[in-house]
């Protein structure tokens, strides 16, 4: 049976107009929720630690910025925008304190509720508002007059109000405009960490890698390879994204059609849905979670060095030389960029 799916008409936004709403963290969600929030006439303060270098990004937007445990006692609805690792250690330190019945957690990603790194007590509202787009996305289609459609989710009904909250935050932020679809925790954290692994980022980078390896060890020009095994992955995409698979296929050559039903199977073969099946059985029972968090706890060594070595692959050496010729690419900052808070 499809999803409900909640437009405008469905969410008021009166539902927060009287409150105080609070972003911890201004990194990509964290901005993008506080700016359109704002704009839709709704009053957002900022929490960050001391000495934060968002602090001054924050208050150059225009927000009233204050401490993350004193955004949480002024506030009503506290969104967590910071990283899944961080959320246990701020959620003790500088949250629970500071929480009160009544109040209302909400999240981005169902990560740690679900696997209980926060455990919030059961007289607070506990919600999913999931945009599925990154915060540029968020924030640029707002812009624009038109939104990215998101997930809703209630983990906690403690006031019988949560989904009306959910459903106007996720109005206030636009995405009401496109369409917002019911889920849970358990269904959104599961499925984010499954495509992340399998497909969208670790199944991809490592297929294009593999593929670039292929063709450079059969002496191509790296360049060849980098074009057809890299570059030309935005096209396909695009095409996906644009209109399914189907419509992909539509669009492409009789060849590479053939190619695509024939030899495709082949390399994506029932070992990898094998292997997939795996990855996806530990990340329902926690493993995945749990190699995770004691990552983060002994100081990303090994998250680290993967990172580093993948930096040095020649593949980057050739990709950032041949993006050098292509004026029309945006050139993005890469540098600790992520999970700003």
């Amino acid at each position: 049976m499809p999803a409900k799916v909640y437009k405008d008409k469905d969410a008021d936004l009166g539902v927060l107009a009287d409150k105080t709403l609070a972003v911890l963290g201004f990194g990509s969600q964290g901005h993008a929720h506080a700016l359109n929030l704002k704009d839709s006439g709704l009053n957002v303060i900022i929490g960050l630690y001391k000495g934060s270098k968002s602090i001054p990004v924050a208050k150059k937007a225009g927000f009233k910025v204050v401490t993350t445990g004193e955004a949480v006692k002024q506030a009503d609805v506290i969104f967590v925008g910071l990283p899944d690792t961080k959320q246990g250690k701020v959620y003790k330190e500088d949250i629970a304190p500071n929480l009160s019945a009544g109040k209302t957690l909400l999240f981005s990603h169902g990560f740690s509720i679900h696997y209980k790194t926060v455990v919030p007590p059961k007289d607070v509202n506990v919600v999913l508002v999931a945009p599925k787009g990154p915060g540029h996305t968020v924030r640029g289609q707002y812009v624009e007059g038109k939104g990215v459609p998101s997930l809703i989710g209630v983990y906690q009904n403690a006031d019988r109000k949560a989904k009306k909250i959910a459903l106007a935050w996720a109005k206030g932020i636009g995405g009401t405009r496109a369409g917002v679809l019911q889920t849970d925790f358990k269904e959104e954290t599961e499925t984010d960490l499954f495509g992340e692994q399998t497909v969208l980022c670790g199944g991809l980078t490592a297929l294009v890698l593999a593929g670039y390896e292929t063709l450079v060890e059969a002496g191509y020009a790296p360049e060849m390879a980098y074009f057809e095994c890299l570059h030309e992955v935005k096209l396909i995409s695009d095409l996906m994204n644009e209109s399914g698979v189907s419509g992909m296929r539509f669009s492409i050559s009789e060849t590479a059609k053939w190619g695509d039903v024939l030899t495709g199977p082949k390399i994506i073969d029932a070992g990898v849905k094998k292997r997939m099946k795996k990855a996806l059985k530990e990340i329902q029972n926690g493993k995945f979670a749990r190699e995770w968090v004691a990552e983060y706890e002994g100081g990303y060594k090994t998250y680290k060095k993967l990172l580093k070595a993948g930096e040095k692959h020649d593949i980057e050496k050739v990709g950032a030389r041949l993006r050098g010729m292509m004026p029309w690419m945006k050139k993005h900052d890469t540098k600790g960029a992520q999970g700003a808070y």
